[in-house]
């Protein structure tokens, strides 16, 4: 998911999909121990998407305090 994608979402969505692909990620580590992920690099992708995620909904916080 992009960060154009990620940016246009409200802050429940946000939480709600971070959530999920924590879970996601959790779930190819288990996968990776036991040998049965195909692609290792699914893991670094997952992971950045849930960086971008914590940086909007960062920002989006922040601006939202900023209006107050």
């Amino acid at each position: 998911m992009k960060f154009e994608e990620i940016k246009d979402l409200t802050v429940a969505e946000l939480r709600k999909r971070a959530l999920d692909a924590r879970e996601e990620l959790f779930d190819m580590k288990m996968k990776h121990s036991l040998g049965q992920l195909a692609s290792p690099s699914e893991i670094t992708t997952k992971r950045k998407a849930i960086a971008r995620m914590k940086t909007a909904l960062s920002s989006k916080v922040k601006s939202s305090r900023g209006q107050k």
